[in-house]
């Protein structure tokens, strides 16, 4: 038995033990587990799989430090009563939040972060990595590195764009439905429902194969497969607004359907609106990446994270994981809106610890 074995179940035993001793149930139970599967797995995997289980926990643990510095840091920030909604926040959501942070700065800074240009041939295809490439070159040469920090900016970009235009349209028909019922609300339901049963993948390709692939069209494509799911929860969640007394007052007021929308329906529906929000972001950045690896979403030379595990999928037969580092780097920022949504749905339900 080696070293590595002895000093490994010895640290999990000793933290067990501590967090037994110190009455500290959660921790207890996680590191106790973690010692009886690495028990299971060492048995089954030998040394190697132990390695990995220590690696695994390792980048957990960094990941979670990472995560309650950027809360506290945020914290120390904020203004006092953002700063008391913060400290509620769980590691999850500072997570999540410190991934979103990472990739605007990424993207707002991405002409001075990248060391080449997006477009620029500087190697040999399929380079590998080296001093001056980080992730080695792509199939005509380029730097992977450079275009994975533009593709910060195009992707992301062109993803809040779409799902911006698609929130304008779904949440100002939702309120002017609620608001003014009657024939114009059955109408846009109606419309709605239309719009929702067709799929909204072949809708895409329908409409960026007759139109053409351009930005524009992309963004207009995303906001009406999306517009209708927006219209439903905003029409949902105004439904419930209209109908309070302070809106029949200010009815009775002679007050206009533009002032019920800004000044009273809109400031009381704004918590699940927001988290609305995020969830449509990652629906239209999965759609748009989709259509990008299909070769119909943003258009070469600009660099964009579906388009590049397309152009690169040749070196997953030889071994190689370059392909798969835009692919991650889509799956994290979903991952990481997510933690942030979660935490925002469950704060606007009203939920407690």
């Amino acid at each position: 038995m080696s070293y590595f074995v002895i000093g490994y179940y010895a640290l999990l035993l000793a933290v067990s033990c501590l967090a037994a001793f110190y009455n500290r149930r959660s921790v207890f139970l996680l590191a106790f587990s973690l010692t009886l599967v690495s028990f299971v797995l060492g048995i089954v995997g030998g040394v190697g799989a132990l390695k990995a289980v220590a690696i695994c926990a390792g980048l957990l643990g960094l990941t979670a430090m990472v995560s309650y510095a950027f809360r506290e840091f945020l914290i120390a920030l904020a203004p006092i009563e953002t700063a008391k909604e913060l400290r509620t926040a769980p590691l999850t959501a500072a997570f999540g939040m410190f991934v979103i942070f990472t990739y605007a700065i990424a993207g707002i800074f991405a002409p001075w972060i990248a060391p080449f240009g997006e477009a620029e041939v500087i190697s040999s295809a399929f380079a590998p990595a080296d001093e001056n490439m980080l992730l080695g070159a792509d199939q005509l040469g380029r730097d992977m590195f450079s275009r994975l920090v533009f593709g910060a900016r195009n992707s992301v970009g062109l993803a809040l764009t779409a799902t911006i235009a698609a929130f304008v349209l779904g949440a100002g028909a939702g309120l002017l439905a609620a608001t003014k019922g009657g024939w114009f609300d059955q109408f846009m339901g109606r419309f709605a429902d239309v719009i929702m049963s067709i799929p909204s993948l072949i809708f895409a390709l329908l409409m960026l194969s007759i139109f053409g692939p351009t930005t524009p069209v992309i963004i207009i494509a995303v906001a009406i497969i999306y517009a209708p799911r927006v219209f439903r929860l905003t029409r949902a969640v105004a439904g419930n607004v209209v109908v309070m007394d302070y809106i029949e007052a200010a009815k009775l007021r002679g007050e206009g359907t533009g002032y019920l929308i800004r000044r009273e329906i809109l400031p009381n529906s704004m918590a699940p609106l927001i988290a609305e929000f995020g969830l449509e972001f990652c629906f239209v950045f999965l759609l748009v990446a989709g259509l990008s690896f299909l070769g119909l979403g943003i258009q070469p030379p600009t660099a964009d994270w579906g388009s590049m595990v397309r152009e690169n999928a040749t070196l997953i037969s030889f071994g190689d994981i370059t392909p798969l580092i835009p692919a991650a780097a889509i799956a994290l920022l979903t991952v990481g809106v997510n933690f942030v949504v979660d935490w925002m749905l469950h704060r606007s339900s009203g939920l407690k610890e």
